[in-house]
């Protein structure tokens, strides 16, 4: 009779026990899972903070390299104004096709533009006769009235975008020849260099720029330079370069 109760006594503990340690195990085992989300979601915490970290310091990056870049655009700009490094546009009045030959080259050697004055009533070849005192050419020579020469036009196109204008012509009687008068009048050089040039079998460039500058009134004028007819590349390549533009 005792051992049978001993024996009920010890089912009874070892049961008790039994639930102990399950109860022990199934608070272990929800404390384990609860853990686990505290650190799933620290994790995700973590790596969205970075993601966003990267995000705004690409930002970042790229909104300087956009100021970079503007500031280096301007700094160019800048130092475009500073060297001067314009247009250049070539003027010229051809009689003959010398004066054409020479501005082609000038405007090849600097990258210019070209633009040709035309008078509406073009030279013919006996107007041009200068040992003809009937001739066009010669009349006009005698009664400086008869000068102003009509162009198809004085006007160029963005001639605010040019910070250097050469201007070439024929020598007539020492002077330049009067048809590049009417562009020279009718155009503002302010802020703008102007190179005489002209072509001449004989004569030189004379005082013919420095009436041309005194007739505009505007423009910083150099010192010009005569041509003779024929001139090579070589020659108008290495004036252009001393000029030192």
């Amino acid at each position: 009779m005792m051992k049978k109760r001993n024996r009920g006594w010890i089912a009874a503990i070892l049961a008790a026990v039994t639930v102990l340690a399950g109860c022990g195990a199934g608070s272990s085992s929800q404390q384990t899972a609860a853990e686990t989300q505290v650190q799933t979601e620290a994790q995700t915490q973590t790596e969205a903070t970075e993601q966003t970290e990267d995000q705004t310091e690409e930002e970042t990056e790229g909104s300087a390299a956009g100021e970079d870049a503007a500031e280096e655009t301007e700094n160019s700009q800048e130092q475009a104004e500073k060297d001067g490094n314009g247009k250049a546009l070539v003027v010229y009045y051809s009689a003959t096709g010398n004066t054409e030959e020479a501005a082609n080259m000038i405007a090849e050697a600097v990258g210019g533009d070209l633009f040709q004055l035309e008078p509406t009533e073009p030279y013919t070849d006996a107007d041009l006769n200068w040992t003809d005192e009937n001739s066009r050419v010669t009349v006009e020579h005698d009664n400086p009235d008869q000068r102003d020469v009509e162009l198809v036009s004085t006007t160029v196109e963005n001639w605010d975008d040019y910070d250097t204008v050469f201007i070439g012509y024929p020598i007539w009687w020492g002077i330049a020849a009067w048809p590049v008068d009417s562009f020279v009048e009718n155009n503002d050089f302010t802020g703008k260099t102007v190179i005489p040039f002209c072509t001449s079998a004989s004569s030189g460039i004379g005082e013919s720029g420095q009436l041309l500058a005194e007739m505009a009134g505007t423009g910083d004028w150099l010192e010009g330079q005569r041509f003779r007819s024929g001139v090579s590349e070589e020659d108008v390549a290495s004036w252009v370069e001393g000029l030192g533009l």
